[in-house]
């Protein structure tokens, strides 16, 4: 089994690294024998923002992170980060959770790779 961890760092808008990387940890969580976790920190913590609504046609961070969690990805969003910018455990949409430094570090000595965005 083979274990990737992605660590985002933009926010889900205005650029395109966060989108791209949410990409690529579905891609593999789709694999046989992959299991994928995803740090949400800085500004990335944003992307779980509950009830997100785009222009028709432009792709949703929201639902992105949601068909990660149905391939059993896991969602933690740095808890600091969180409180810089207002966001509550409430305001996080529901595959996502409130997080630590400390479990970035037990989910990167887990890790076979892992990737930042």
């Amino acid at each position: 089994m083979s274990k990737t961890l992605f660590i985002l760092n933009d926010p889900p808008y205005g650029t395109e690294r966060s989108y791209n990387g949410l990409r690529l940890a579905g891609s593999l969580a789709r694999r046989e024998g992959e299991q994928v976790k995803v740090f949400l920190i800085g500004d990335a913590s944003s992307c779980a923002k509950r009830g997100q609504r785009v222009t028709k046609g432009y792709y949703n961070i929201e639902t992105m992170l949601a068909a990660l969690t149905l391939h059993k990805a896991d969602i933690g969003v740095c808890g600091s980060c969180m409180d810089a910018r207002g966001l509550a455990d409430a305001d996080l949409a529901e595959e996502s959770r409130r997080s630590s430094m400390d479990e970035l570090t037990t989910w990167t000595q887990w890790a076979d790779r892992v990737l930042v965005f």
